[in-house]
């Protein structure tokens, strides 16, 4: 009978050091709540800046940041 027991004790032991300290599960679920919220936020304030959109490709086509196209003649070597 003293076998069983200290089995179990021994069980227990060993599912405690498996089982993350609840400071540590307390703290992992605040960092994803304020994830949660800090990217809800995000989404309904929009774009950082008029104009911007999710993908690079505007409708048309092209680009429309000043690319390598949009240098002209800037290249510096008067040919």
């Amino acid at each position: 009978m003293d076998e069983s027991r200290q089995s179990s004790s021994n069980a227990g032991a060993v599912l405690r050091k498996l089982v993350p300290p609840p400071a540590l599960c307390g703290f992992l679920l605040l960092l994803a709540l304020m994830f949660a919220v800090s990217y809800a936020v995000g989404a309904a304030a929009g774009p950082v800046a008029p104009g911007m959109h999710g993908t690079g490709v505007s409708p048309g086509g092209g680009s429309e940041g000043g690319g390598v196209d949009d240098m002209g003649d800037m290249h510096g070597g008067g040919h």
